[in-house]
């Protein structure tokens, strides 16, 4: 005895259904006249009659005794109008977006950097999507099984994203300096590139988020080490200096490998010669600060002869006042006292 339905109705509690086979007991699959169809919000029914898809219902309640009509009449075939159930398979298909998708690449993205050659790089994020279209979705993916989870696309959607990522970042040229300030532009690139993609198995990506890029231990050792440079300035050199005598006593602790390497004598002198180097090395570093300002001289005191300051006016002994010296408004030579003509340049005073 087949099994006539009252009311087909899917309530999703599982919070990662794609896609559900409305289960008819007893092998029935006969939907009869009076039957109600219930399609909750963020759902979409499919009837599916014959391998063929019949109709695609929105959210709403509908009697299929006149909602079926224009389903009927398009199934080849059908003779029987309203006085027969008609057989079909009914498919509820989530339309909700699925949120916080992992993805990460599982092995390193290569990458030519303009700065330091062909590198790795590594990522992760998260995603987001939806089904879009839920005639196209059942045709090209879910097919006529009874159902359908995330998980069981989740992997695929990933492998598509790290595809787009890595076309992404060649074609961007950017440093592995700039990845990480970048990332807000390389979600936006993805997201357009990918999307047709989406749209070709009835999906669509709402949200992408790059949260983390990286590149191997050496490539961030030479990153730090560049950034040590920068903050030296022009004082590579000495930053060079300094590191061949830190490797000098780290080899100096190690007598036996010095030896081997160099010998004694050798492994003496070059330890001299860093000695000398960073001593160059420290000279012309503070070479280049201002020579101190020498102090100017002092005068006698015409009347008891004690020494004062080039920049007194009295002597600081009886208190005589100093005479003001002259000097050549030519050529700066210091005059003497009753003097008219400059004895450096010749210029009259």
């Amino acid at each position: 005895m087949a099994l006539f339905l009252k009311v087909i109705e899917w309530a999703d509690d599982s919070k990662k259904t794609l896609v559900y086979k409305y289960p008819l007991k007893d092998g029935g699959r006969e939907v009869f006249k009076k039957s109600k169809l219930v399609v909750r919000e963020s759902q979409e029914a499919i009837f599916v009659h014959k391998g063929q898809i019949a109709d695609v219902f929105t959210p709403g309640t509908y009697n299929l005794d006149t909602e079926l009509f224009p389903i009927l009449s398009k199934l080849a075939g059908w003779k029987y109008g309203f006085k027969s159930p008609i057989t079909v398979d009914i498919y509820f298909v989530n339309t909700k977006q699925f949120t916080d998708c992992k993805w990460g690449t599982a092995n390193p993205i290569l990458m030519r950097d303009p700065e330091f050659g062909v590198i790795r790089v590594k990522g992760y994020g998260s995603y987001a999507f939806k089904v879009d279209d839920s005639g196209t979705f059942l045709k090209e993916l879910f097919g006529t099984n009874s159902s359908f989870i995330t998980s069981d696309i989740t992997d695929w959607l990933k492998t598509m994203l790290i595809s787009a990522l890595t076309d992404a970042i060649g074609e961007s040229k950017v440093s592995a300096l700039d990845l990480a300030g970048n990332t807000t532009e390389f979600n936006q690139i993805i997201s357009a590139n990918i999307q047709h993609k989406f749209k070709e198995y009835g999906l669509k990506l709402t949200n992408l988020f790059i949260e983390n890029m990286s590149v191997p231990q050496e490539v961030e050792k030479a990153i730090d080490e560049r950034s040590k440079l920068g903050i030296l300035g022009d004082k590579t050199d000495v930053m060079m200096k300094i590191s061949a005598a830190e490797a000098m006593k780290e080899a100096a602790k190690n007598p036996g490998a010095g030896g081997s390497f160099m010998g004694a004598g050798v492994g003496i002198g070059a330890g001299l010669g860093i000695g000398q180097q960073m001593a160059e090395a420290f000279r012309g570093a503070t070479s280049e600060k201002a020579p101190a300002e020498k102090p100017k001289a002092g005068a006698k005191c015409p009347n008891c002869g004690a020494d004062v300051p080039a920049s007194s006016k009295f002597c600081p002994e009886c208190g005589n006042k100093m005479p003001v010296a002259k000097f050549c408004a030519n050529c700066g030579a210091k005059l003497s006292d009753g003097a008219k003509f400059c004895p450096e340049c010749g210029s009259k005073i």
